[in-house]
């Protein structure tokens, strides 16, 4: 499955009273890499114009070790199934590099595509489907 690698630095305003990335924050950046991951396989623009919207319903998300200020993370993401009207991405959150990477939160992350004046998920097919379809490595 293709897979789409996003670097993010961590920064101060990144940080909670602890001194690590609050919780909430890892769901940003998970958000930009999937943000980043459409945007590279789907027009968003001619999506939008035929009323059609991208729409996160469920995150189940792990955290795993705390990332601290100077961190650079880089998240995975990958299509890893799409149904009938819903599909899952896979996110990783990693830091470091060759044997001493660490997995710092993972998660499942469900959307749909919905028409957007009825709020109603639309099935995942044709130009859907080809567009968010899990590809090649």
């Amino acid at each position: 499955m293709k897979e789409y690698r996003t670097t993010i630095k961590v920064r101060g305003y990144h940080l909670d009273l602890y001194g690590h990335v609050n919780n909430a924050r890892y769901l940003e950046f998970l958000e930009e890499a999937r943000w980043r991951m459409i945007e590279g396989s789907a027009n968003l623009q001619a999506w939008k114009e035929r009323g059609l919207g991208f729409v996160v319903v469920k995150i189940t998300i792990n955290y795993r070790r705390a990332a601290v200020l100077d961190d650079v993370l880089e998240i995975v993401s990958h299509v890893h199934h799409l149904g009938g009207r819903s599909g899952m991405i896979k996110q990783e959150v990693l830091r470091g590099e060759g044997d001493a990477v660490e997995r710092v939160a993972d998660a499942e992350v469900t959307f749909v595509v919905v028409d957007i004046a009825t709020g109603r998920a639309v099935a995942m097919a044709g130009e859907i489907r080809d567009a968010l379809a899990p590809g090649e490595s």
